[in-house]
């Protein structure tokens, strides 16, 4: 997704896009993911910014709540060291309905069945999400057309962890019931 988000960038802001890559440090692909970054990044002529963090939770906490925490304010701190204001995120559709999903779960209010907002300010730098209306299929089917290498987190399989438990379960039978 952030693949083909980069590449959406780069076209349409040529010589004006940094890339920002948060290496977590929770997986041992996280080595080839900065290197997959840096590769993308060299053959589109976009410069690279890496921060490395913590991602790793306490007690008590998700791991991908920790892990979302670490990501914000790293890219954040990135994005204000090379002077930039805004950030793009690679989150679609299909993240958008787990996030709602999930906080449905949860017994959210109003405010957390609202889903990702397309824009929100955090730590003094505006993110924004141009990807939100677009399902995951479309994102890959248009880096398998367009011939763009890019890789798959191995995680994103890992049932241990609610929001794959919904894609791999749930949107599924989502589906077949509201086609």
């Amino acid at each position: 997704d952030s693949t083909a988000l980069l590449h959406a960038a780069a076209a349409r802001w040529p010589g004006r896009v940094h890339a920002l890559h948060v290496h977590h440090g929770l997986q041992r692909a996280a080595d080839d993911f900065e290197s997959h970054c840096a590769d993308t990044c060299a053959a589109l002529g976009v410069p690279l910014h890496v921060a490395r963090v913590d991602g790793r939770h306490g007690a008590g906490q998700s791991p991908e709540d920790a892990a979302r925490r670490a990501r914000y304010t790293a890219l954040a701190a990135l994005a204000l060291t090379q002077g930039l204001h805004d950030v793009v995120l690679a989150q679609h559709a299909d993240d958008q309905v787990e996030t709602l999903l999930i906080a449905l779960g949860r017994g959210a209010g109003l405010d957390g069945l609202a889903g990702m907002p397309a824009c929100m300010e955090r730590h003094g730098v505006r993110f924004h999400r141009p990807l939100l209306a677009l399902p995951a299929a479309a994102l890959r089917e248009w880096l398998q057309a367009a011939g763009v290498p890019h890789v798959e987190d191995p995680s994103n399989a890992d049932p241990r962890y609610t929001r794959n438990r919904i894609r791999q379960q749930l949107l599924p039978a989502l589906q077949a019931a509201l086609p």
